[in-house]
């Protein structure tokens, strides 16, 4: 599109994302925005936190998928856009980013700018959109709102974005309290603040009313009643339902007619006749529409490229479940059915790769990290697959003919007390202390590390500092490739048999392992049932009962009295395997396994 003046802008409309590290209050600044803007009965905003829909984003307390919303405020309609923090889901947060002219940066008053903060940024400057600083929490005891808000500046500063300073708009807000404020020592009632530096402040979009149609499509969602619906914002021209248009796919233009047209309106849709550039609407009737397609005008040749975007550093083999337990808990449980859903995935997952693995049946899964694959296989669990998931392994890249890795960077901030064991176990890791501040009792420590060595890393933090670490990270670049990271110190206790376990066999076994599972629970041979004190694997049979005689005699029946089973999360699962160890994961259990089941299969293979 031709450069606009400011007179081809709209001036009815502010497209806005939201962008910050997660956790700094997003989804709970849009709650408040949306209870004080009157449009809503009380019964249609229930609970906190009302665009987290999905149960896994409730459960995790995280935004996974980004979603809209309009408000009304002052005559002009503001779309807001919420991203998600964790750097796990960027490609969500880079294909929205087109949508917006302008965007909300949060910071947390207390935390200031955090690596993903940095990250969505950049995105954001990148593609053109003006920022808004806002300060959220100023009501914690700890905040230190100035501080914060200079450390953004900086931040600003340091991504290219000089030009803006003198001009960037900021306020001061408490979400949870409902406020904003250009004083954070006088804090009002209301979030009036910040919604008239969106409308004063933010541009509306850029428009060429006279340029025939042109739409990129940024967002897929799916209804069972009419399939893909695409989403995104008219960039010119104009757009009517029952219109025949131009869909560029990768393949060339193919002819669609638009069955339903719908802008935002609230917290739903509003079906349209018409809509016009700097609209983001939502279009049904397309068939095996993707995102990256534009839509244009019949014969106008017009399209956007494609958009780009980084490329996952992280994979995983996934396979159908072949332990004597298949079958019995899952619903979808061939490969074919595992590689229709991997294929769905795709299509509105743009940060995901999928690859059939020459000469098998398996699937090489690329990702951003450890958590956006495991969201992936929590959904599917949930949905009634059943399937086996092989260690998480970085993808190496050739450049200038030399092998390299990806390299993170990692933030931890711990009691200072605590910060020993935090240097001694990244620094086994690969990692390279880049800087130290002191913050009151805490300390803040960022590393360089190479992203196989943040595999495990966490929980192993978390348990040398009582679980008072927070832990952020985000992918920096690629380096050479750095020599061997230290593997998993300790063996594993396999079971030699199948069977239900029994109290009396796992009393004997406790003193010298850390065992997944408790009494009653079902196994079988080949299957990890525990962790060994030492670092070698070893085969045990977790279903010996105890032989009853008729004699009885005063001391010799023991009480038997049971630890907890180690309860394993399915990261924490994916993170604790080796190669040889595989993840079964079925709607109702997660269970470790050996990829051999059987100790003679393993020792031949060992042997080898």
């Amino acid at each position: 599109m031709t450069n606009s003046t400011l007179a081809d802008r709209r001036t009815d409309i502010r497209n806005v994302v939201i962008i910050a590290h997660v956790d700094h209050g997003k989804t709970t600044l849009v709650d408040c925005l949306l209870r004080q803007s009157g449009q809503f009965r009380d019964a249609e905003l229930k609970g906190d936190c009302i665009l987290d829909s999905n149960d896994l984003e409730r459960e995790r307390g995280i935004t996974i998928l980004s979603k809209n919303i309009a408000i009304p405020y002052r005559d002009v309609k503001i779309n807001l856009i919420d991203t998600p923090g964790h750097a796990d889901f960027g490609g969500e947060v880079e294909r929205v980013m087109t949508m917006a002219d302008g965007c909300l940066v949060l910071v947390d008053a207390a935390e200031g700018p955090m690596p993903q903060t940095r990250y969505v940024l950049e995105k954001a400057l990148a593609a053109g959109v003006k920022p808004i600083i806002v300060v959220n929490k100023i009501d914690r005891p700890d905040a230190r709102s100035h501080e914060a808000l200079d450390e953004a500046l900086e931040l600003l500063a340091d991504l290219g974005g000089e030009h803006q300073l003198d001009s960037v708009a900021y306020v001061y807000a408490s979400a949870r309290e409902g406020f904003a404020t250009t004083d954070p020592d006088q804090p009002n009632n209301d979030m009036r603040p910040l919604l008239d530096l969106l409308v004063d402040h933010l541009p509306g979009p850029e428009i060429d009313a006279e340029a025939p149609l042109r739409m990129l499509v940024t967002t897929l969602d799916w209804s069972e009643y009419v399939g893909r619906i695409a989403v995104g914002r008219i960039q010119s021209g104009q757009i009517r339902a029952g219109q025949t248009i131009d869909l560029h796919q990768k393949g060339g233009p193919v002819k669609q007619k638009i069955a339903g047209l719908y802008v935002f309106d609230n917290l739903g849709r509003a079906k349209t006749e018409v809509a016009s550039a700097g609209d983001i609407v939502a279009i049904e009737g397309f068939e095996n529409v993707e995102i990256g397609d534009t839509v244009s005008a019949v014969d106008a040749n017009n399209p956007f490229d494609r958009p780009a975007v980084d490329e996952p550093t992280l994979e995983m083999v996934f396979a159908v479940n072949s332990s004597p337990m298949a079958g019995r808990e899952g619903k979808y449980v061939t490969t074919r059915q595992i590689k229709a859903r991997l294929e769905k995935e795709l299509e509105r997952n743009v940060a995901l790769r999928v690859e059939l693995i020459p000469g098998t049946e398996s699937y090489a899964v690329k990702g951003r990290g450890v958590l956006h694959l495991a969201i992936l296989i929590e959904t599917m669990r949930r949905e009634g697959y059943e399937l086996s998931v092989g260690k998480p392994r970085v993808i190496n890249r050739d450049i200038d003919g030399k092998p390299h890795e990806p390299f993170e960077s990692l933030r931890v901030e711990v009691p200072t007390d605590a910060m020993g064991p935090v240097m001694e176990l990244v620094g086994l890791r690969r990692g390279t202390l880049e800087e130290m501040k002191q913050r009151g009792d805490y300390s803040l420590l960022r590393f360089t590390i190479p992203s196989r060595g943040l595999i495990g890393l966490r929980t192993r933090l978390l348990n040398a500092t009582r679980g008072t670490a927070q832990i952020h990270h985000r992918f920096d670049s690629y380096r050479p490739v750095e020599p061997e990271v230290p593997r998993r110190a300790n063996g594993v206790l396999i079971s030699m048999v199948s069977g239900k376990t029994m109290p009396f066999a796992l009393f004997a076994l406790q003193d010298r392992s850390d065992l997944f599972v408790g009494p009653g629970v079902e196994t079988y041979e080949g299957m990890i049932v525990g962790e060994n004190a030492r670092d070698n694997d070893m085969n045990v049979n977790p279903c010996r009962e105890k032989k009853l005689t008729n004699m009885r005699a005063s001391g010799s029946d023991e009480n038997v009295i049971l630890k907890p089973p180690r309860d394993m999360s399915l990261e924490a699962a994916l993170e604790y395997i080796e190669d040889d160890e595989l993840v079964e994961v079925t709607p109702e259990s997660i269970r470790l396994r050996k990829i051999l089941l059987k100790e003679s299969d393993r020792r031949r293979n060992s042997r080898k």
